[in-house]
């Protein structure tokens, strides 16, 4: 019964759970037979913001956004080999459906009839695929178009370290112990060959490759207290012409139109456009130094998870990039089955994208997030915010007073 409960959590990623990392391993001696388990993200928002600047932005109304929507496909193959596929169904930067990502998540080998092997992988798992990159902690606490419901807020960190890609990735697990080692190309896109001003050009997949990397402790001293601490690296060489993982998020911010401009048009209220509005991060790039340090901590209805965050390297053009993110979210959980919650998040970026320059200005962005939930059931969720964001040194953007404020209201299902 415990492995079979097991089993399912770790298939479906159904619970109501914000504490929910890296699944747990699935051994799968009971298997019998391929079972295809099927689900779904649904998510709805109601939108209050107003935006002001020295510039001439959009005028913002007030109303519901664009319905978004996953569908999931989890597979069990073999024993202890599991296939997951995830499309977006209805996405503000798509008009149709199209695919997220995929990977085969192997804790087994059973084909290689290795005892040996079987020994090895007692405490290893591992996955490949063009999927989510498991850098850091946050990305387990986002947003991620219709699933939201790991998300105890709206928006998600000013500085998003997401992206998918073709990855490889073996974790270590053994008492609380987590050691991972991984490969990547870091790009949402995969090019084998671009044209530009009359030239084409032509990348090898082996000059694009890089490298990622977790290490940490997670523990449950008891049914209500855990705790978890990672670090975690990612490591891009020069020759990658455009890694993504301050750029991959396909679905976009979750504050619609906020902050446009009003100069460009019809494009300002396009929501395919600047989709990544209210993000402030280096973008895309070649070389990539970053490194993120998570802490998490349950201790009965309160909870805690802090990052700090480090990414430097270079564009395209050779100019530096420098940028540094703090980021803070106290929750606090109560109810019979602790299903209400209320909780605050900080969260602030400091960056600039020509950091070798010396006529170059740090810029600054903060924003404070306020929160309140009920899940009606364990995949039913609804939440509402207050969120205020503040720009400093956007002179060329916005001007030297810019910012955004308002209320969010938001409703998932997920099964």
């Amino acid at each position: 019964m415990k492995r079979t409960l097991i089993t399912l959590l770790a298939l479906f990623g159904l619970s109501y759970s914000y504490a929910q990392f890296e699944s747990p391993q699935v051994k799968g001696k009971d298997f019998e037979k391929i079972k295809v388990k099927v689900g779904g993200d649904f998510a709805l928002q109601y939108q209050s913001i107003k935006h002001h600047a020295d510039s001439l932005l959009i005028p913002l109304g007030t109303g519901f956004n664009l319905p978004t929507a996953n569908f999931n496909l989890d597979v069990e193959l073999a024993q202890g080999v599991v296939l997951n596929l995830q499309t977006y169904l209805s996405s503000r930067h798509h008009n149709e459906a199209w695919v997220k990502g995929g990977y085969l998540m192997f804790d087994e080998l059973p084909f290689l009839h290795s005892e040996i092997v079987d020994q090895v992988m007692d405490k290893l798992t591992i996955w490949v695929g063009d999927m989510e990159i498991n850098y850091g902690d946050a990305h387990f606490r986002r947003s991620d178009n219709g699933k939201v419901i790991n998300n105890p807020f709206v928006g998600n960190y000013i500085m998003d370290a997401f992206t998918t890609a073709p990855a490889l990735e073996v974790m270590y697990r053994n008492n609380g112990i987590l050691l991972m080692a991984a490969t990547s190309t870091g790009q949402l896109r995969q090019d084998l060959t671009l044209y530009s001003g009359g030239n084409f050009t032509a990348y090898d997949a082996h000059k694009e490759l890089g490298f990622y990397w977790k290490a940490g402790y997670d523990k449950n001293f008891s049914e209500k207290i855990r705790a978890r601490l990672t670090l975690s690296g990612y490591h891009m060489p020069e020759s990658n012409h455009r890694n993504t993982l301050y750029g991959g998020d396909r679905a976009g911010s979750r504050y619609y139109l906020v902050m446009n401009l009003a100069k460009n048009g019809a494009t300002a209220v396009d929501i395919k456009s600047n989709h990544l509005n209210t993000y402030f991060s280096p973008g895309a790039a070649t070389k990539t130094n970053s490194y993120m340090l998570n802490l998490f901590s349950r201790v009965y209805g309160f909870e805690f998870f802090g990052t700090y965050e480090n990414a430097k390297g270079l564009y395209p053009d050779a100019k530096e990039f420098k940028f540094n993110q703090i980021a803070a979210e106290l929750l606090y959980r109560f109810g019979k089955d602790e299903n209400f919650f209320v909780g605050a998040r900080y969260n602030v970026v400091k960056g600039n994208k020509d950091a070798a320059n010396s006529a170059s200005v740090d810029q600054t962005v903060d924003r404070i997030q306020l929160g309140a939930g009920w899940a009606i059931l364990k995949s039913t969720l609804v939440k509402l915010e207050y969120v205020k964001q503040n720009y400093k040194d956007f002179t060329r953007d916005f001007g030297a007073d810019a910012g955004f404020n308002g209320v969010m209201f938001e409703a998932t299902v997920s099964f």
